[in-house]
């Protein structure tokens, strides 16, 4: 807990900022690319939104209240500059977030970084139909491999909420999956 209240501390200060920005940056572009492009599945605009994410991070740094980890506060935003995202998207087009989301997973087949067999396409069809809190817990659980209470304070929820949110989405995934 020191050496992130050190590097919190570094990224505030007009000296230390711009190289702890840098080791933030490198620290955390994979692990948050893979968790935005998770929820909007194209890899171009999960790159834009990245780039969001870290312009909102840099911008906030001010105002991060240390009341949870560094990690779950940028995860927070991530998550969130990704459903907006999506609803302006789905909003531009006049479609629902999960039509939207269904013909993302369409293009997904020809997207280049996107290795995928049949049942990948088939699971992001199933994930794409379940309510979007139900996504995002089992998409950090599964993909990400986040614990409950990593979830929990991404998501501002109790780790009960998110085990109960995960349970119920791979329910709903394994019926999808077992239905031909």
């Amino acid at each position: 807990m020191q050496d992130e209240k050190e590097f919190i501390d570094q990224l505030l200060h007009p000296k230390t900022q711009n190289q702890a920005f840098e080791k933030l940056i490198k620290d955390f572009q994979k692990p948050l690319y893979g968790h935005v492009r998770s929820i909007v599945l194209n890899h171009e605009d999960a790159n834009d939104v990245l780039q969001n994410v870290f312009i909102k991070v840099f911008r906030n740094l001010k105002n991060f209240k240390r009341e949870s980890k560094l990690f779950s506060w940028i995860y927070r935003i991530a998550t969130n500059e990704s459903i907006t995202f999506i609803n302006q998207k789905a909003k531009k087009n006049n479609i629902s977030n999960q039509e939207y989301a269904q013909k993302e997973i369409d293009k997904l087949q020809s997207d280049t970084y996107f290795d995928a067999d049949e049942a990948q396409l088939k699971l992001q069809k199933a994930i794409a139909l379940l309510p979007e809190k139900q996504q995002l817990v089992f998409k950090m659980r599964y993909f990400q491999e986040l614990k409950y209470n990593e979830i929990s304070e991404i998501l501002g929820t109790t780790a009960g909420a998110s085990k109960a949110s995960y349970f119920h989405a791979a329910r709903k995934i394994e019926l999808f999956m077992n239905n031909d």
